[in-house]
């Protein structure tokens, strides 16, 4: 390294965080193609600090995924040795038995040979580290490794839901003279569009800001290690306003609630004048006429409103992307929507206003990698910042001011502790109460070549109990 009296500009930095849990569902024809991109966006940036922060490593299964972790690990520490990053450091959650502590996610940071001063904090002895080794991998149980704190959220936030993998992972570095933490998190998920859609701020967007609140608490009253700038970036879920989104989207048609007698499973399909379906939406269903050109358009970033309670707490650059989710797996429609979710900005990186301070501001870039390829089913976003030097530790501002807000938050959110069910178990049936005007019922039956066949029974109380030659819908019109 060189002597801090050296430097003569800014430190880039970059800050990147991507969703890769669809990545080990399909290995062998998405790995290669997100590490080339990701790489080349480095190697057109040349920052002299990288931070990439990974929820879902590993996908659904992490015990049949560990081999590709592993290789998907050497084979970005390669390139990025290539391009003279040295200083490496590396904290794998891998411990998929415990349940209790398990949060998969991933903080990956690369330090440049040009960097002059870089330490890192270790949050059990309260100080920075002696020597910052150029090459350290934790994988596995890392609960002992005290350079990184890591925590799921609270289980008694949910005494009803089993464990999710939920949580964050933060890290305090000292780059050039300047003190920044930067923070993994992954809230929680929408698990019906249909509860979704009938309030906002929904249940969900409700769990995650409860969540969102307890960590930034957490953060401003930890005294033994302080309090300093941060910046948080993850796949915060946020999801925009589903139901200001169906209401802009249906003005003028007519909505059928279509419910299977058998599953309970219920839809609602918004069809025009002539009965076509213009947007379809079901619990894991959000189907438009027009999703691939509708969902890219401006009118949609008005909706994305969860931040707004927090914007004296937390803030973000200007978004000029497109929603970073959720996109199709398949590397031949790499820039489709699938019709599952409400295409929403659900990965975002947004820092505490002290931020402001130590960087200058008007020189960033806050972009997605990968638009045109497919990157999963979550693009990754990142951020360009250029970091001051010799700042050292900023304490912030009107600390007590910060608490206030933040209990005065978090008292509106727990304003009903019924919100806090299992998610999985929201009652869909009870969404969008409407008086019938018309029902009826419809038999979708299998294309087979005996579907007509000769003395077949179509009344309907044979056809409930017929599972083998079909589903009885029930259709309303509300």
């Amino acid at each position: 390294m060189e002597s801090l009296s050296d430097v003569k500009s800014d430190t880039e930095l970059m800050l990147v965080t991507a969703n890769v849990g669809s990545l080990f569902e399909d290995p062998k024809r998405l790995l290669s193609i997100w590490l080339e991109e990701f790489t080349a966006k480095v190697s057109e940036i040349k920052p002299k600090f990288l931070a990439l922060h990974l929820q879902e490593v590993g996908g659904k299964t992490y015990e049949n995924s560990m081999d590709h972790v592993q290789q998907f690990i050497r084979c970005l520490c390669e390139a990025m040795e290539s391009m003279g990053y040295i200083y490496v450091r590396i904290y794998m959650d891998e411990d998929f038995k415990c349940a209790e502590h398990f949060t998969a996610l991933g903080n990956i940071y690369f330090g440049h040979k040009d960097l002059c001063t870089l330490r890192i904090w270790n949050f059990n002895k309260y100080d920075w580290e002696d020597k910052l080794d150029d090459k350290k991998i934790f994988s596995g149980n890392i609960e002992a490794i005290s350079t990184k704190e890591k925590s799921k959220f609270p289980q008694h936030f949910f005494p009803e839901c089993k464990w999710s993998r939920k949580g964050f992972m933060r890290t305090r570095w000292e780059i050039n003279g300047t003190v920044i933490e930067l923070v993994n998190i992954h809230l929680f998920h929408d698990a019906s569009n249909l509860a979704a859609c009938s309030d906002f701020p929904s249940v969900y967007c409700k769990t995650r800001r409860r969540a969102l609140i307890h960590t930034i608490e957490r953060f401003h009253l930890d005294e033994k290690n302080g309090s300093v700038p941060f910046f948080l970036f993850g796949d915060f879920n946020f999801r925009c306003d589903t139901a200001g989104v169906v209401k802009e989207l249906t003005a003028n048609l007519v909505a059928h609630r279509v419910q299977s007698i058998k599953t309970e499973n219920t839809k609602i399909h918004y069809r025009n004048s002539i009965g076509n379906n213009i947007l379809t939406v079901g619990k894991k269903e959000f189907s438009h006429a027009d999703h691939q050109l509708k969902f890219k358009e401006y009118w949609l970033k008005k909706f994305d409103k969860e931040l707004e309670p927090l914007t004296e707490i937390l803030i973000e650059y200007p978004i000029t992307f497109i929603p970073s989710y959720p996109f199709e797996e398949d590397p031949e429609m790499p820039t489709d929507y699938m019709s599952t979710r409400c295409p929403s900005w659900c990965d975002r990186i947004l820092m505490t206003p002290q931020i402001k301070d130590i960087i200058t501001s008007s020189e960033y870039k806050y972009d997605i990698i990968g638009e045109s390829v497919c990157m999963g089913d979550h693009k990754p976003i990142y951020l360009t910042v250029r970091l001051k030097q010799n700042k050292g530790s900023t304490s912030p501002k009107c600390l007590d001011k910060t608490l206030n807000l933040l209990k005065t938050l978090m008292d509106q959110t727990m304003v009903d502790e019924s919100l806090w069910m299992e998610q999985s178990n929201v009652d869909d049936a009870g969404i969008l109460p409407s008086p019938v005007l018309n029902s009826q019922y419809i038999l979708v039956k299998p294309i087979t070549p005996n579907i007509n066949a000769e003395g077949e029974d179509n009344c309907p109380s044979k056809l409930d109990t017929d599972t083998e030659r079909g589903v009885l819908l029930k259709e309303t019109t509300v």
